[in-house]
Parts: C-alpha cells; structure tokens; sequence
C-alpha cells in the first residue's frame, strides 16, 4: 500500500522503480548461473585463486574514485580503510570503511 502511494504521487519514478527491480533481478540472476556453472566443474587452483581475489578488485574499484577526492573526509576515510584492509579480512574492511565515512563526512562536513 505504502509503496503503491509513493509510486502514484511521483516520489519513486515508475522508471527508476522498474530499472531497480531489473538490476536486482540481472545481479541475483547472474550470482545463481555463476553458482550452477561453477559446482559442476572442477576448478584449477589458478582458477580457484582469481576467484578469491575477485572481491577484493571489486572492493578496489569501488573506492578508487576517492583516491582523487578533494573532501578530506573522504581521504582520511580512504586511509582508514587501507590500514583495515592490511589488518582484517573483507567484510570488517567494508564496514569500517562505511562507518569512518559515514562518521568522518558527519563531522566533517
């Protein structure tokens, strides 16, 4: 109902709505077919290696553009994630790159 009444007095575009919904089903879609494809075959270790290093080029690419950030939170938050990311493994890297950001813009700004 609630989204429904959003929708119908133009706070959601029906096409930034429909586009989301699409992009979630492409990316679920496409992890399911990775996962059909891969537990059928058996991997090389080379193989097996690029697939571990994978998330941590897709975490590079998303924090990239910070590098050449000119707001001084976004730097610092940047340092605080690399020195997480030579201490702890992936997912306590992403969260405490989120929080240092979200924290550091909040003071910052």
């Amino acid at each position: 109902m609630i989204e429904t009444d959003l929708i119908e007095t133009n706070l959601i575009d029906t096409t930034v709505l429909l586009t989301i919904v699409l992009m979630a089903c492409v990316t679920y879609f496409t992890r399911l077919a990775g996962y059909l494809v891969i537990r059928r075959v058996s991997l090389s270790q080379r193989a097996i290696t690029v697939l571990e290093a994978a998330p941590g080029c897709v975490l590079v690419s998303v924090i990239a553009p910070y590098f050449v950030s000119e707001r001084p939170a976004d730097l610092a938050a940047l340092a605080i994630t690399l020195l997480a990311a030579t201490r702890f493994s992936l997912l306590p890297t992403v969260v405490i790159g989120i929080v240092s950001a979200g924290v550091l813009r909040h003071l910052l700004a």
